[in-house]
């Protein structure tokens, strides 16, 4: 897996008791590497929720383009909130797809001249639909998803990882292709810890049970989700 970026940790200041900023950029300063994705995304084709991160020494700001590949629509790449990305992670979209129905898988009507007139060989190709990774999952280093890939919450995808078919809530998946090794919880805990969702609580009841969420139980996550 990728490992965290050293990096000072500040001094408490009345200012930094406060919940994190998720429209920053960088939400470490001295840490250009790491980017939030919700303010860096232009594209109406790909959504990120608040939190969720990419790590890369090179370019992270190039998120779009060098880790969401062949996107040339309608398809949508969803990603939800506090989801950690590490260095190298890739999104394979529909337009990536070739003919398989005929002799030849290449890709004629691109080259251009009077071979784009069979331009309508490549419209129509089958599609399984948008690209959705749930809230709160870890992808390490150069993790590889492919066309339409549905990602539960909570789900860990180990480094080098092509996930070729979707992954349940909680589930561990590694390997190429990707197979499901084990869940990180009990069914039973998992289907708490989707009725806590504590990826949707208000930021400063979050932010009072930070400890809670990343080294309590589940009994501890239920007793501190906000009442109604």
């Amino acid at each position: 897996m990728e490992p965290w970026p050293a990096f000072a940790v500040p001094k408490a200041t009345a200012v930094n008791r406060l919940p994190a900023d998720p429209t920053v950029l960088h939400p470490f300063p001295d840490q250009p590497r790491v980017v939030l994705l919700k303010p860096l995304l232009t594209s109406p084709l790909i959504e990120a929720g608040e939190y969720s991160y990419y790590d890369d020494p090179e370019d992270p700001t190039a998120f779009e383009t060098r880790n969401v590949l062949y996107h040339y629509g309608p398809e949508r790449l969803v990603i939800g909130k506090f989801c950690a990305l590490g260095t190298g992670v890739r999104f394979i979209m529909n337009g990536a797809n070739h003919r398989m129905d005929g002799p030849s898988t290449f890709p004629f009507p691109i080259m251009g001249g009077s071979w784009a007139e069979h331009f309508d060989l490549l419209t129509g190709l089958p599609t399984r639909g948008d690209t959705v990774v749930g809230n709160d999952v870890w992808f390490g280093y150069g993790t590889t998803v492919m066309p339409g890939v549905r990602i539960g919450h909570g789900a860990v995808i180990a480094s080098g990882a092509v996930v070729v078919d979707d992954v349940p809530d909680y589930g561990i998946a590694g390997g190429n292709p990707a197979r499901l090794i084990r869940t990180r919880h009990t069914d039973a805990d998992i289907a708490r810890l989707l009725s806590i969702a504590w990826w949707d609580w208000p930021a400063a009841h979050l932010t009072e049970h930070i400890r809670t969420v990343m080294s309590g139980t589940v009994d501890d996550l239920e007793r501190a989700a906000p009442r109604a």
